[in-house]
């Protein structure tokens, strides 16, 4: 499935709290595992830029986080149709 990367300055960022960072964060990590992502130290941090929380890996915006996870769905996603 193709869809648009979440941009960084998308104003849905801005709702994104530690707690959601800290699920979402869980998500990766056991989708991730699977293919070697493994981000052991990622969390929520503590850097707000422009109203937005960063993800402390890299201080990366949540965009990146939720990029990432799509990827990974849609990946689980084709793998089970090749089943």
């Amino acid at each position: 499935m193709t869809r648009e990367p979440i941009a960084p300055d998308d104003p849905r960022m801005r709702d994104f709290t530690a707690p959601h960072i800290t699920v979402l964060l869980g998500e990766l990590h056991r989708r991730g595992l699977p293919h070697g992502l493994l981000w052991g130290s990622a969390s929520a941090g503590e850097t707000i830029l422009d109203g937005r929380l960063l993800v402390d890996f890299g201080n990366a915006p949540v965009s990146t986080l939720l990029n990432l996870l799509h990827l990974l769905r849609d990946l689980d996603r084709d793998a089970a149709w090749q089943r």
